[in-house]
């Protein structure tokens, strides 16, 4: 027996109320006590953009935001430039101002802050971003003090569906699920989640490894709604960031309305009852239910792959996946093959080599890494006093890192028409950078040049994913103990990996950094929409949504994190999740307000806007015609990368436009 629509869906609950949209918001800080001598020593520590920003909103005082101080905003190459590129004149300048506003901050004693005036807001942002109010509406949804801030749903269920009953599926339980429910419960929509792990955090539980943390800074990547400043390290540890999602989702109430152990198996789409047909597997067995909405935050970077070398099960060691690789298998004193040198190797090998006894990495084509010294570094003593004792100075760094990432290293990347350097370089300034990176590696392998010669990328800088360089990575290749195989794999035998030169390492251990299977969506997973037809029949191997999250035929079906949502040289990955979550969350409340039982994007407007990204992708490093990457499908169309910045991904999201979609 069929259950009826939503009746094994968890109960509505009222919409959920949290002060300025933001679940660690703060309304008192520590007071400041410290000496006229000591609050100078924490301005000269100080990254002074944020602080100027953070103590005009804490003393309601744009005016001390001098014209001359912005920040100019200076282009990274490779190093980033401190201050947003200030000069040393302005450097001197606003340390003097940020000090007279932090005594005054002192000595009226003011620990609290609150949503600012509309002209203040728009006065610090226009400092920030040296006027340019195209970046204000995103920067915005990231800012509480805002009035407008806009993340939340704008409607609220009670008042749009009236006695309608309307449930909706989150599949997942990542960064992108536990948006997508955190805004449910905003609007008080009937919602379930399913997970098939038994714990929530998606990647972040999934990856264990030794040495997983992220690669781009801290401040980056956590929610416009849970805005926590006491971060650990600048770049978080995976256990960090796993631990702040559940935190999250306990806070918003979301933890116990995830039924763990579930798995999505197929959907299907009753066009007569206008509702998906779902058969899930968990603790109760396999059984159908019913929804009317299913919003699959999946992500991209969760179905390892494995190559399928010769002899692969003949092994008669420990051999596991990146993902598999957590704190039961211990290689200390241990022969370890790495197998691969992307970003899980790069943060797996130095990790681990000082304990094994062997170290092999085979490396099929070396990675680009561009600077960042404090990659292993806990934030400063400064930041912390900061965070601690300046209102909203922790929320305006977040804003600060988020604005430095909306134009990142685009210029780097961009291929120049007719440029010579092909295929090392694709433009002038790509090529610079790459002798700048290659000047960098040079330094690192001084003593050992023969390294050095299979440091150096045989492709374009940005062409595949660049990583942090701290120079760590140097130094675990040229170790006593590491061998870097560049033959390739032959095949797999039972002592170990037999390289393409047929010389055998002996392993205790190998480890597959092989990557995921990041441009098969919903891999595994069967989606029946109109008249039957099923997504990846649809798809045909190339898969193609509009704005990443809704595809042709599969009415009321949401993807998030879905095909070309992920950005890697600008912008902030994180907040196009989080928006596409609220995307898809906008769009079941117009459904609602229109009084419509479903929704459908047209084909038109999503090959409109595929063949705007496809052209954006052309233009990129990673997108030329001679390179290989993990971004492409089987036929080499770039399907994971997005080839703008948030700005444009901000626009696209903003309306669900009438003529985009199709109400019934």
């Amino acid at each position: 027996m069929t259950p009826d629509a939503g009746s094994l869906a968890a109960p509505l609950v009222a919409p959920l109320t949290v002060p300025f949209d933001d679940l660690f918001w703060r309304d008192e800080y520590e007071p400041i006590t410290e000496s006229d001598a000591e609050l100078a020593g924490i301005v000269e520590r100080a990254d002074l953009p944020a602080l100027l920003a953070a103590l005009a909103a804490a003393l309601g005082d744009p005016s001390i935001l001098e014209g001359d101080l912005r920040p100019p905003l200076t282009l990274v190459d490779t190093y980033a430039h401190p201050h947003g590129g200030m000069t040393p004149v302005q450097v001197d300048r606003a340390r003097s101002v940020a000090l007279a506003a932090l005594r005054r901050l002192r000595d009226r004693g003011i620990r609290s802050v609150g949503v600012l005036p509309a002209d203040q807001v728009d006065a610090i942002l226009d400092f920030l971003t040296d006027g340019q109010p195209e970046y204000w509406p995103s920067l915005k949804h990231e800012l509480d003090l805002a009035p407008d801030k806009n993340g939340a749903p704008g409607f609220a269920y009670a008042d749009v569906a009236g006695d309608r009953e309307f449930h909706v599926l989150v599949v997942g339980t990542g960064v992108s699920g536990i948006a997508a429910s955190y805004r449910l419960l905003q609007a008080g929509v009937p919602f379930t989640v399913i997970e098939e792990a038994p714990a929530l955090g998606g990647t972040w539980w999934k990856n264990r490894y030794p040495g997983v943390r992220l690669d781009t800074p801290t401040f980056g990547y956590s929610y416009s709604f849970a805005q926590k400043t006491d971060w650990p390290h600048q770049y978080a540890e995976g256990a960090e960031i796993h631990a702040y999602l559940a935190e999250v989702a306990d806070r918003a109430g979301i933890t116990e309305r995830i039924e763990f152990g579930t798995r999505f198996e197929t959907a299907r789409w009753d066009e007569d009852a206008a509702q998906w047909v779902l058969t899930l597997t968990g603790p109760r067995g396999t059984e159908e239910r019913r929804f009317h909405a299913v919003i699959s935050a999946l992500g991209q970077l969760d179905r390892p792959h494995i190559p399928g070398f010769p002899g692969l099960d003949t092994f008669a060691g420990r051999a596991v996946h990146s993902q598999e690789m957590d704190e039961t298998i211990d290689t200390a004193g241990k022969r370890v093959v790495v197998i691969g040198t992307g970003a899980s190797a790069y943060q797996i090998v130095p990790a681990i080599y000082q304990d094994v006894a062997q170290l092999t990495v085979f490396q099929r084509s070396a990675p680009w890494m561009i600077p960042a010294d404090s990659y292993h570094e806990p934030m400063t003593e400064t930041f912390d006093w900061l965070q601690r004792k300046v209102p909203y100075y922790g929320q305006w760094i977040r804003l600060w890192t988020v604005l430095l990432g909306i134009p990142g290293r685009f210029h780097t990347v961009t291929a120049e028409e007719g440029w010579h350097g092909v295929p090392l370089s694709v433009s002038a300034k790509n090529h610079e950078v790459r002798e700048a990176l290659i000047a960098r590696m040079a330094e690192q392998y001084r003593d050992r040049p023969e390294l050095l010669e299979l440091a150096i990328p045989n492709y374009p800088p940005g062409a595949k994913r660049m990583l942090r360089d701290n120079g760590v990575w140097a130094e675990a290749l040229q170790a006593p103990q590491t061998t870097v195989v560049s033959s390739g794999v032959g095949r797999i035998t039972p002592e170990g990996v037999v390289d393409g030169d047929g010389v055998l390492h002996e392993a205790d251990v190998i480890v597959f950094a092989t990557g995921f299977k990041a441009s098969d969506f919903l891999d595994g997973i069967e989606v029946f929409g109109r008249r039957g037809v099923e997504l990846h029949g649809y798809w045909a191997g190339d898969s193609r949504a509009y704005n990443g999250i809704t595809v042709p035929g599969f009415p009321n079906f949401f993807l998030i994190y879905g095909p070309n949502v992920n950005g890697v040289v600008a912008g902030s990955g994180h907040l196009m999740m989080e928006r596409a979550a609220e995307y898809a969350v906008r769009a079941v409340g117009e459904l609602l307000r229109r009084g419509a039982r479903s929704l459908d994007v047209t084909e038109a407007a999503t090959e409109r806007f595929v063949s705007w990204v496809d052209a954006g992708n052309r233009r990129m490093a990673w997108g030329q015609d001679y390179i290989s990457n993990w971004y492409q499908n089987a036929a080499g169309r770039v399907v994971t990368i997005w080839p703008y910045t948030n700005v444009e991904y901000w626009a696209a999201t903003e309306t669900i436009a009438d003529g985009d979609y199709i109400f019934d």
